[in-house]
């Protein structure tokens, strides 16, 4: 898998500096993506691989318009609070003391500022937690079937608006996932 580093502001840079970073980590963000994540996951979604992973919504795009999802990219509300939980991430697994010999993943998804799609796309969060029943399933060959299990979310960091965080923590509460 490709790694990648979320690039931040610090106190100390001036309005137009932090806009060219976090221009520019955007970009990096949207380069990487069809590297990070995987067709069997979700679009508008970002993974990175650990021992346990935290799931986080977070309103990278604006609500779209004339029935469309996603609209435009929410650069302070949105993009700034991927990269915040990124950061954080980052900063745990390079710290050996805090969590000796584990690692915190990741799985962010795009709530595109509406609750009815973060409720949809919280639903990859639990999908680890169910079982299927394949024994009545076959492949045209004769053969069971192969599903790759997405893995177990710990819990979930978000959303941003409380009517997503009240959709989605009921949705998480049915499978013991906290928000």
């Amino acid at each position: 898998m490709v790694g990648f580093t979320l690039l931040y502001c610090s106190r100390e840079c001036n309005q137009r500096s932090c806009s060219k970073w976090l221009t520019l980590s955007l970009c990096i963000i949207l380069i990487y993506i069809p590297y990070i994540t995987c067709e069997t996951y979700a679009p508008h979604s970002i993974r990175t691989d650990g021992h346990l992973t935290l799931g986080g919504l977070f309103p990278v795009h604006a609500r779209g318009a004339d029935g469309i999802s996603c609209g435009d990219l929410k650069k302070e509300n949105g993009i700034q609070r991927l990269e915040a939980m990124m950061y954080a991430l980052d900063q745990i697994n390079q710290d050996d003391q805090l969590l000796p010999n584990i690692t915190l993943g990741a799985r962010v998804l795009d709530t595109c500022s509406r609750d009815t799609y973060a409720l949809e796309q919280s639903l990859t969060f639990v999908q680890a937690l169910i079982t299927k029943d394949t024994s009545d399933v076959r492949c045209t060959n004769g053969e069971p079937p192969v599903f790759v299990k997405p893995e177990k979310v710990v819990g979930v960091i978000g959303a941003s608006a409380s009517s997503v965080s009240i959709m989605v923590a009921n949705i998480l509460r049915l499978f013991q996932a906290s928000l």
